[in-house]
């Protein structure tokens, strides 16, 4: 395993940040993989399934089971890691800009477009190593202006070769579930069938340039925009993991958790262990354009009527909002059949403030898709 170390700003300043990465196998042996844990960093449970995944893969990388090369990133911000408002983590937003440290990413598609004319042919093989010489390329010459612009750089360029990208994050409260891009929905459903997820929500182009979609939506972008005597598969699977709630902090989940990304890997053929049967998915892939998330209409209470995991017909109760001043209670409903799987942890809301979100199997939403 090597070590690497990356400064976020050279300048001479007290506010000095440091990324580490972890390099397991060999660069060149076979698939390259990248996993990062808390991009948010106030989502705690991707730092344990990081550490769990850090000793088993040096005991892997020591017996010689890695055919290819793992970078493993335990802590992917620590700019966020040493945010806090009167002794409350605040991992999620950059509290100097306000900017969210999961968009933003830069999009290089319309980069590399340019680039790349004239350069591609007839081999799909040829055309994804082109393509990625151009990525590191373009993201070599990107210019940063705030340490978390260059921490969004590093963590982009870490990845931006990999043949399979996991960015490990968690919900408020919720049950495991997945973002993906709709043309890996089934390239990814084994990881979520082995990981129990409830919901694998897939998009083309969710909105806001999460880091995922920065790895992976170029692909089909650059097939779309070159004649189909240039094949490029979508050579980069991302996939966005949410590992249930804030609060979901075991080892017992944790080791579950790892367990199930080494089996998949295992099946991409990256680590030599042996193969457990692939169980059946608890859910199909679903639009993320057919969440309907639901908001409170007015301050209140919140009480809900069905527990996440839940299944929720058209019309059904999902929770109500009780005014403790006026006694006002709203019925909040699903408007469209599909599963609880994530909510607000706060039990009092202020008007507008979300409250659940629900997967449906109908697309109805279009444009920014994810929340902020």
């Amino acid at each position: 395993m090597h070590t690497h170390f990356h400064p976020l700003g050279t300048e001479d300043c007290p506010a000095a940040y440091q990324l580490q990465s972890l390099h397991y196998g060999g660069a060149g042996g076979g698939k390259k993989v990248y996993i990062q844990a808390s991009l948010h960093a106030d989502e705690v449970p991707a730092m344990l399934v990081a550490h769990v995944l850090r000793r088993e893969l040096a005991r892997l990388e020591h017996e010689g089971r890695i055919g290819g090369e793992v970078v493993l990133v335990p802590a992917a911000n620590p700019i966020g890691l040493a945010q806090a408002i009167q002794g409350t983590p605040f991992g999620r937003f950059d509290m100097g800009t306000g900017a969210n440290f999961n968009r933003a990413f830069a999009h290089l598609a319309d980069v590399l477009k340019p680039a790349l004319e004239g350069k591609l042919g007839p081999d799909a093989d040829a055309n994804v190593k082109l393509v990625r010489d151009h990525a590191r390329q373009a993201l070599s010459g990107l210019a940063t202006h705030t340490a978390t612009e260059e921490l969004k750089k590093v963590l982009l360029s870490l990845a931006i070769d990999a043949d399979i990208v996991l960015d490990l994050h968690c919900d408020n409260e919720a049950v495991m579930h997945m973002y993906t891009g709709t043309p890996l929905a089934a390239r990814m459903l084994p990881l979520a069938a082995l990981l129990g997820a409830q919901a694998l929500l897939t998009a083309r182009d969710s909105g806001g340039a999460p880091f995922d979609e920065a790895c992976s939506r170029l692909w089909w972008e650059l097939a779309a925009h070159f004649s189909e005597n240039t094949p490029l598969p979508p050579a980069c699977a991302a996939a966005t993991i949410e590992l249930r709630g804030e609060m979901d902090v075991s080892y017992a989940l944790a080791e579950a958790d790892a367990h199930a990304i080494l089996q998949f890997l295992a099946h991409e053929g990256v680590l030599d262990i042996p193969l457990e049967p692939l169980p059946a998915p608890d859910c199909a892939p679903t639009p993320l354009e057919g969440v309907e998330p639901l908001h409170a209409p007015h301050s209140g209470v919140l009480v809900f009527h069905r527990a996440l995991g839940s299944r929720v017909a058209a019309g059904e109760p999902v929770a109500d909002l009780i005014n403790p001043v006026s006694g006002k209670t709203t019925t909040l409903r699903a408007v469209a059949a599909g599963i609880l799987f994530a909510s607000t942890a706060h039990r009092h809301l202020l008007r507008g403030m979300h409250v659940c979100k629900i997967a449906g199997a109908a697309a109805f939403r279009t444009g920014e898709l994810l929340s902020q």
